[in-house]
């Protein structure tokens, strides 16, 4: 009905964004809305509840289509697989009424000005705008361009971070019918018991939400009311608080240790900043100004580097804030509220992006299909009601009986148990989830990235030593363990000044890498002030200066003017400084390669690949440094980044060793034993990549590597791409190194046996992904080592991987790479904080052995939530059987014995069965990602019908007795009268059905064998190896199975009369009983057998594929047979053109994100 809009009834709204939706307008008509009440009244709240889990129904049956300008309701419809609905109506704002809030007054410029984009949203003279609240975000109607859009100023609300407890009500409102239904069927005792259950249940959810609540409130809690300085035009500089302010505010910054209450871009001076919630990363960011410039280009596009690196984001800590010739720090307030960056970190916790887990959709379609089951079972009991005469509302009240038995209401909740469980594992772990439905996500994980520095090596890094050089060449190494100091010249300043270290509270703050190069000069750190001051600099300026115990220099210190801090994507940072008294400078520090080619080629010396090589083969961390003389006639923060970037001299390399961290190479066999691939994405030089893959075990000693270098297209050729085979050579010591890697140049044929992996940089996968698409898949199929990868290029990188059909996991501490970490299926921060926008897990401890106890935990969530599904689904399935045989003799089962079975066996199982914990290790297959599985179907089916048979044949026998047809006289003539008195005494009026009691001996063993039966399928389903740790290590639920089995035995053989009356059981032979016991057994037996020996039985279903010749459908399955089989795979020492037939963009391919065809076993 949603679909059929005429132009300027449908839009799109966060056009491109992560939450696109489409947004149709409708109109609320009286007489449509006056039926809708009507039906709601008559059915008794159904229908209500029916829209409120059908928004869409609910709009189109009190709603017509119509424009977006006239609409007073509108649908919203996400684009992504889910096409999910929600409802929102549309409001008017009075721009009046927030006269006194946010300072509006008639004659306000944004009203007066037309050139105001606001204008347009503002309906006049009543000065009134239109609109819709989506998601915490205020979406206003833009009269020119027709749509709702985030262009609200005065409009977009107090600037706080809200976070609401659902009403009780809503979670109350779930467990209505089924409670009515048995109230009605004066099931007192079951309705009472639920009731109560439900009010226990609603409790803890509410104490749950209460905590997470509580948790988001300390989050948002430290800058929802601070006091903040706000510049005005006629007021100057007044004290303010967060909650008033609007996006083009002008914020004054004042003082050290500032929580930042909004996003804001800074204008002037400078600030460094602690972004841990935004980033997971804990290092202090310094911030620059925005340029000034004359064009009318979007800021965002003005500057080369990422506009980022100008805003300062909500949440964020102002460690420090510098002011430049003004003296004062000002930034202009971007957004407010949930629009902020810390906002959308509340946003993705309170409505997380659902997840197309197959999973999901498998147990809906179950759920379905027991409905279905339900359905045939109300049919039944109609007609055995109605031939038997029944009255009308008995026979309506039986049949609806039937649905809440056929269809478990404990289902969704029973599949939730595990992940909980493993949450709290996880926690102790020191991994923390913000979005605990992707634990189940981790069970799948068959491919995982990593970040190299930080992550897989360690943080902090050893300065080795520098390679100084001159017009003729390198120089020596100059070694820092040695003692000797470095003599004076301008690579020395460089390694004093080029940084973005910073004071506080005397103690020296920032990149490690920046900190250890600036510790090997010895200098030291100070603020000018008013003991000296440098003309034309700011007297807050950074100085710094030889100690006193530091050898002879030519100068007093260096102050630092200004800072370009450095970038992932331009790979470099500058500084402009000044010698005290002396000349201006510039200094370079970034990637050799980048500082290289913004030198004077004559300045860079011809054997630097060579040298640079030496020293990147074997892990170490070099950095390139260049300087040149700056001849100043204007203020430093007048000059632009190209124009000090530019005709650099080039003054030698830093070596700084990096070391694997202890944890890294264990970590990584146990995935790539368990053949979980792992993958490297970096930002550092490809030669160090892959000597970090080899030490590692990322890439073993047998495997080959293969180098991938692709070209742009130039004015001579067109893009080409080659491959090369990097061959691993021991050479003659050179300088106390022990090997390094270069180019094979002539190739064997038998190079192509055995495994290889592929090697790349940023700028080659860009080349590729342009002008080599057919071939991308091919290199990603055995792609290992990508490097010199920018933030968006390895976000890139993941989403082809996902597009291959991998479940792909990502593992980085936060800083550069954010966008992939959110990207990846499952993204883990290596981060101090519990909860930042960068990631849905964040592990506290600083090295990747949280990945594979991730997976094992995700592993035996997704187990567990299949073992609670199978358990669920017998359970009712037990139920149903039971009853729909009693039907047949129109009796049934009472309510004290349906609250045995779903209250002492049933509840206290599922509550149970999911404390196993993961096992230890890894195996190399993971666990069905589906429900609607062979093995599991099988499992399903082969069990019901086994409790099937078992009733039938008791239900049967029993009526063969030779007792049975003597009514009550038997070996338990006295008690079973006894029993019948009771039962039929006026005190119990209740337990009279229309044709007799419920006390019969078909009711005593349907009921004995189905409750039992429950307690056999638990210790059945309840799966141990090679995913979860043995069922006997769950001491909790073998001593609750130990007890319900005793109490049922015990029931069962004791001859109680009371507690026979209280259960409605009547007394049966001793031989009976022993026979019900051998159903029992044999059940067991052979439901145990059929589990271990068909169902569990890896082997045997490995050969049923192959004989069926199934091959699975991912296309990285696809993928790894089509190149398996191609004898020119890989092409080696070869160069390939775009222009050449076979390289084209001839092969696309694409598979929806977060789905796998495979069917693992």
């Amino acid at each position: 009905m949603g679909d059929h809009f005429e132009k300027g009834q449908q839009a799109l709204l966060n056009e491109g964004e992560e939450n696109e939706m489409e947004i149709f307008g409708y109109r609320t008509q009286s007489c449509r809305k006056t039926l809708c009440l009507a039906g709601s009244i008559f059915s008794f709240g159904i229908l209500p509840l029916v829209f409120y889990w059908r928004p869409a129904w609910h709009v189109w049956a009190n709603c017509i289509p119509c424009s977006l300008q006239e609409a007073d309701v509108v649908l919203l419809r996400t684009t992504d697989e889910f096409q999910t609905y929600a409802w929102k109506k549309v409001v008017w704002i009075c721009l009046s009424a927030l006269n006194s809030a946010f300072r509006l007054i008639p004659d306000h410029p944004l009203i007066t000005d037309e050139e105001y984009i606001i204008n347009r949203a503002i309906r006049k003279p009543d000065l009134k705008v239109r609109c819709i609240k989506v998601q915490k975000i205020r979406y206003v109607w833009n009269n020119l361009e027709g749509q709702f859009q985030k262009i609200g100023r005065l409009i977009c609300g107090p600037n706080t971070i809200d976070v609401e407890i659902t009403p009780i009500w809503k979670l109350l409102i779930k467990e209505l019918f089924s409670v009515c239904l048995w109230f009605s069927e004066d099931y007192k005792e079951y309705a009472f018991a639920i009731v109560i259950m439900s009010i226990i249940s609603i409790a803890l959810t509410v104490y749950d939400l209460r905590e997470q609540s509580v948790k988001l409130h300390h989050l948002v809690e430290s800058h929802n009311s601070i006091t903040v300085s706000v510049c005005e035009k006629k007021a100057g500089v007044q004290e303010l608080e967060s909650r008033f302010l609007v996006p083009g505010d002008l914020l004054i910054l004042t003082g050290n240790k500032v929580q930042m209450p909004c996003d804001a871009i800074l204008i002037d001076g400078s600030c460094v900043v602690d972004e841990g919630m935004l980033t997971g990363e804990s290092i202090p960011v310094t911030k620059t100004p925005l340029p000034k410039m004359d064009s009318s280009v979007p800021w965002k596009t003005q500057s080369e580097a990422d506009y980022k690196r100008h805003v300062l984001f909500c949440g964020t800590e102002v460690i420090q804030a510098r002011g430049a010739c003004s003296g004062t720090v000002k930034a202009v307030v971007l957004q407010t509220g949930f629009n902020t960056a810390k906002g959308d970190l509340v946003r993705s916790i309170l409505y997380p992006k659902p997840m197309n887990f197959k999973l999901y959709r498998d147990a809906i379609r179950f759920l379905l299909c027991l409905v279905g089951t339900a359905t045939i079972g109300m049919i039944y009991t109609l007609c055995v009601y109605v031939l038997s005469g029944e009255p009308p509302e008995e026979v309506v009240k039986k049949a609806l009986d039937v649905i809440t038995i056929a269809v478990p209401p404990a289902l969704p909740a029973a599949l939730t148990t595990g992940i909980i469980y493993a949450q709290r594992r996880l926690k102790k772990r020191g991994i923390f989830c913000i979005s605990p439905q992707r634990i189940n996500v981790c069970g799948q994980l068959n491919l995982v990235c990593f970040d190299k520095t930080g992550t897989l090596t360690r943080d902090g890094l050893d300065l080795w030593g520098v390679v100084p050089c001159d017009r003729s060449g390198f120089q020596e190494v100059h070694s820092f363990a040695s003692g000797k100091a470095l003599p004076w010249g301008p690579l020395y300043a460089a390694m004093a000044s080029c940084h973005s270290l910073i004071l506080l509270d005397g103690t020296i703050h920032g990149d490690p890498l920046d900190l250890k190069m600036f510790e090997a000069t010895t200098w030291e750190m100070v603020v000018s002030g008013h003991d000296f001051h440098i003309k034309g600099a700011p007297a807050c300026a950074m100085v710094v200066k030889p100690c006193k115990t530091a050898s002879q220099v030519p100068v007093e210190g260096i102050a630092i003017l200004h800072q370009f801090p450095f970038s992932s994507a331009l790979q470099r940072m500058t500084v402009i400084v000044q010698e005290m008294g002396g000349d201006w400078l510039a200094f370079m520090k970034g990637a050799p390669e980048r500082v290289a080619s913004f030198c004077q080629p004559e300045t860079v010396p011809t054997s630097f690949v060579s040298e640079l090589q030496i020293y990147t083969t074997q892990g170490f961390r070099v950095i390139g440094l260049a300087y040149k003389k700056l001849e100043m006639d204007h203020h430093t923060t007048a000059l632009m980044r190209d124009q000090v970037e530019s005709d650099l001299i080039f003054l030698g390399l830093l070596i700084l060793e990096n070391r694997l961290k202890e944890e890294t190479k264990p970590a990584l066999e146990e995935l790539i034993s368990a053949r979980i691939r792992t993958v490297m994405i970096t930002g550092d030089n490809l030669q160090t990549a892959i000597t970090v893959a080899r030490k590692s075990g990322m890439v073993s000693e047998s495997q080959k590597v293969i180098l991938i270098e692709a070209n742009e297209t130039t004015e001579s050729s067109s893009a080409s791409i080659s491959w090369q085979l990097v061959e691993e050579k021991k050479h003659i010591a050179y300088r106390n190194q022990d090997n390094y890697i270069n180019i094979r140049e002539e190739v064997s044929d038998n190079s192509r046996e055995g495994s290889y992996h592929f090697a790349l940089s940023g700028k080659s996968f860009q080349v590729i992904s342009q002008h080599f698409s057919s071939l991308l898949p091919k290199i990603l199929i055995n792609g290992t080592i990508f490097a010199r990868m920018s933030p968006g290029q390895k976000s890139s990188l993941v989403e082809e991987f996902q597009k291959l059909d991998y479940f792909v996991g990502m593992c980085g501490d936060g800083a550069n790479d954010c966008g992939a970490l959110k990207m990846a299926h499952v993204g883990i921060s290596l981060s101090e904080q519990e909860a930042s926008v960068a990631s849905p897990f964040t592990s506290k401890t600083p090295n990747i052995e949280c990945v594979p106890h991730l997976i094992k935990e995700g592993r035996a969530a997704l187990v567990t939530s299949f073992c609670m599904f199978k358990y669920m689904a017998l359970y009712s399935m037990i139920q149903y059987v039971g009853v729909l045989l009693l039907y047949w003799e129109t009796n049934s089962l009472s309510n004290y014995q349906f609250l045995f079975q779903d209250l002492a066996i049933t509840t206290l199982i599922g509550v149970t069965m999911n404390l196993n914990g993961a096992y230890p290790k890894l195996v190399p297959f993971r666990p069905a990602g589906r429900l609607i599985s062979p093995p599991l179907l099988l499992s399903v089916i082969l069990n019901i019908l086994l409790s099937l048979a078992m009733h039938i044949v008791g239900f049967i026998l029993v009526q063969r007795q030779p007792w049975y047809s003597m009514g009550m006289h038997s070996t338990c003539t006295v008690q079973n009268e006894t029993i019948s008195k009771l039962t039929i005494s006026p005190t119990a009026p209740d337990k009279i059905g229309s044709n007799g009691v419920f006390t019969s001996f078909e009711n005593t063993t349907v009921w004995f064998l189905g409750t039992i039966n429950c307690i056999i399928v638990a210790l059945v389903f309840s799966k141990g190896k090679p995913f979860r740790q043995p069922t006997y290590t769950n001491y909790i639920f073998v001593l609750v199975l130990v007890i319900q089995l005793s109490v049922c035995l015990f029931i069962l053989f004791a001859d109680i009369p009371e507690l026979y009356r209280r259960l409605d059981l009547l007394c049966t032979p001793v031989l009976w009983r022993v026979y019900i016991v051998i159903m029992l057994g044999s059940n067991f037996i052979v439901s145990l057998a059929v589990e271990e020996a068909i169902i569990e039985n890896r082997a045997l279903w490995m050969i049923i594929k192959r004989c069926f010749g199934y091959q699975s459908k991912s296309q990285y399955r696809i993928w790894q047979r089509a190149l398996a089989n191609d004898p020119s795979w890989p092409p080696i020492n070869q160069t390939s053109y775009s222009d050449m037939p076979a390289c084209g963009r001839g092969v696309s391919y694409s598979n929806p994100v977060f789905e796998s065809n495979e069917e693992q076993l």
